[in-house]
């Protein structure tokens, strides 16, 4: 039997750096027929990680979880491309007529699940487009605070027609065609919940640390890291998808991250009113996107 939707996303050290990853799957499990879980190594003989592997294969035991092994090659620290690469190893494996993407910080809420798969039954009868764009809302220091501004990405492709060619694209936030040309998509009402930024701070200290590395190598000296009130914070009023639940609880951070001072610098003049401006009219200046809307 043909399956209509693959599920797809990577990780490593997914349990040392904090991330959801057993609540971002099981946010898409409900509309695949398939999830393809790749997970990192440290070393070619795929023995070394940080107990992710065996955390989510006691957790999703049913055959409709296909489990991959990759090894992370540490020379491989430029643009992030090695999430791409990751990526790509799971999307290949994929045999789905469609993949729906998450990444490990990730989560779908519940309540737009059915409008994925009314979008996904549209694209059976129209060729037109390729792929789907997911509104984002992302959560910074803690989960009642999220961050809108130019600096973050407003929404990105999440759901690609499989078996055309495309292909994860530099450090995985986006895909394109297999000319690195951009996907013909569909904006959908359908948001993702990027929780990466709303994580105890001495795991973002890790974290940061090692997301330097995937860009940087070993170049970038190590800093401490502590959550500030930087521009664009305000308060989250909606609601979190219920797979989050627990790990909300047991995440929290006690900090009243919008009752800090800022921490503003001249640079930041311009973003400023780039997202006035954008705040009053909808419209934001020099967007970048990773797709073409149809």
């Amino acid at each position: 039997m043909t399956k209509l939707i693959s599920g797809i996303t990577f990780i490593k050290n997914g349990l040392t750096l904090g991330y959801p990853i057993k609540e971002s799957i099981e946010s898409i499990d409900p509309i695949c027929d398939e999830v393809i879980i790749n997970v990192g190594f440290n070393d070619r003989e795929l023995t070394d990680d940080d107990g992710t592997w065996d955390y989510l294969t006691s957790h999703f035991k049913d055959e409709k979880y296909i489990f991959l092994k990759s090894f992370w090659d540490p020379e491989k620290t430029s643009q992030g491309l090695i999430l791409s690469e990751q990526t790509n190893i799971a999307l290949e494996k994929a045999s789905g007529k469609y993949c729906q993407y998450i990444q490990g910080d990730e989560c779908l809420h519940e309540n737009d699940l059915q409008t994925i798969k009314n979008e996904v039954q549209k694209m059976e009868n129209d060729h037109s487009y390729d792929g789907l764009v997911f509104n984002y809302v992302h959560f910074y220091g803690n989960v009642n605070v999220k961050k809108v501004t130019k600096k973050t990405y407003r929404r990105e492709l999440r759901l690609i027609r499989n078996h055309k060619g495309i292909k994860s694209w530099l450090d995985a936030q986006g895909f394109r065609n297999s000319d690195d040309s951009k996907v013909v998509c569909k904006q959908i009402d359908a948001t993702v919940y990027h929780y990466g930024w709303a994580r105890a701070e001495q795991v973002m200290a890790a974290k940061t640390k090692a997301f330097d590395k995937l860009y940087h190598g070993d170049k970038k000296k190590d800093e401490n890291f502590n959550y500030e009130r930087v521009w664009g914070l305000r308060p989250f009023t909606g609601t979190h998808p219920k797979v989050m639940k627990n790990w909300i609880e047991e995440n929290k951070n006690d900090l009243d991250i919008l009752s800090l001072p800022y921490k503003l610098s001249l640079k930041d003049i311009r973003l400023i009113l780039s997202d006035q401006f954008e705040y009053l009219t909808g419209i934001r200046l020099g967007e970048f996107k990773n797709f073409k809307l149809r």
